[in-house]
């Protein structure tokens, strides 16, 4: 097996592991609120569970989409499969959006009922709160570290999705040492609605984030930069290059450009120089694909005059 096989295999490997751990944190912590919530009677921990639930939907989405998505290309799919990452992406994004729906339309109706909560219970929604505050800290973290080192979109939209989780079960769980403080119960739905819209703002930013991978979006200036200092470096060896075009899907790259040779150089000699060209691009960028359309010079062009590129062929 070549060493690329191996590195593919091995980051393969750690992609569907983390992607399980979300998984099973989601499914612990589902459980968790929903019980306590409903004895509990607060609204802002079975907002919690319902954003684990999401959760948990996000995280199957996301386990399946990055298994999909490390297919290598086949005949129906001839691009590869990274695409499937920005379709998890936005229904995600469309989940957390019905969820947030809910816990506003539920939180209000609790402003307006004037609905208590079971004192008597108090304690064990603040260390549920706790534990998921602490549990999707550690999580997310995780998932996100091997998101970004595999530039999975999918597993960064599970991490972020946590990441606001840490952040909404820490309020709840102010929210609820609140109520306990004052005895008065209005901190739980206020809580649940700030919960609701620190989801909508998370569904807003992961639903841009999917869609301009599905609209086929350039490469980052950075990275575009690199490929033409690259290419800059071997200004010696053609004469000129346009119509570069660059797009990414998933964590797959694709660039094609028209390379200007001198007219009378070999085939042979301008396929190794477009090999060689690729090879240099590789080694700055990771999961690169990269077409080069290679055409003549058409005319006496002053570049190769003034390096004599078109009195033989050229050999690299």
């Amino acid at each position: 097996m070549s060493d690329d096989n191996n590195k593919y295999f091995a980051a393969h490997k750690e992609i569907t592991s983390v992607a399980r751990l979300s998984i099973y944190s989601n499914t612990f912590l589902l459980f968790m609120k929903l019980l306590i919530g409903l004895f509990l009677g607060s609204i802002s921990v079975l907002s919690e569970a319902l954003h684990s639930g999401i959760d948990l939907l996000a995280a199957i989405i996301a386990n399946y989409s990055v298994r999909k998505a490390g297919k290598p290309a086949d005949e129906i799919h001839k691009f590869g499969h990274g695409k499937f990452e920005n379709v998890s992406g936005t229904v995600e994004a469309i989940l957390i959006f019905v969820a947030a729906v809910i816990i506003l339309y539920e939180a209000v109706l609790k402003i307006i009922n004037k609905e208590p909560v079971n004192y008597d219970l108090i304690g064990a929604g603040i260390a549920i709160m706790g534990i998921s505050t602490v549990v999707n800290f550690y999580v997310s973290a995780k998932i996100m570290k091997v998101a970004k080192k595999a530039e999975s979109i999918a597993l960064e939209a599970d991490a972020y999705h946590l990441t606001t989780d840490v952040y909404t079960s820490l309020g709840v769980f102010i929210g609820l040492i609140l109520i306990q403080l004052t005895k008065n119960p209005i901190f739980d739905p206020v809580m649940a609605i700030i919960v609701a819209l620190i989801i909508l703002k998370a569904s807003y930013d992961l639903t841009k984030r999917s869609v301009s991978g599905l609209m086929d979006m350039k490469l980052s200036d950075k990275e575009e930069d690199i490929i033409k200092s690259i290419i800059a470096e071997h200004y010696s060896k053609y004469a000129e290059y346009h119509d570069l075009r660059t797009r990414i899907s998933g964590a797959q790259r694709f660039v094609d450009l028209h390379l200007v040779v001198p007219k009378n150089q070999h085939v042979a000699d301008a396929h190794e120089f477009c090999d060689h060209l690729e090879k240099d691009i590789k080694e700055k960028i990771p999961n690169l694909s990269i077409l080069i359309h290679v055409e003549p010079c058409e005319a006496e062009c002053e570049i190769c005059k003034k390096l004599d590129v078109c009195e033989e062929p050229q050999h690299f």
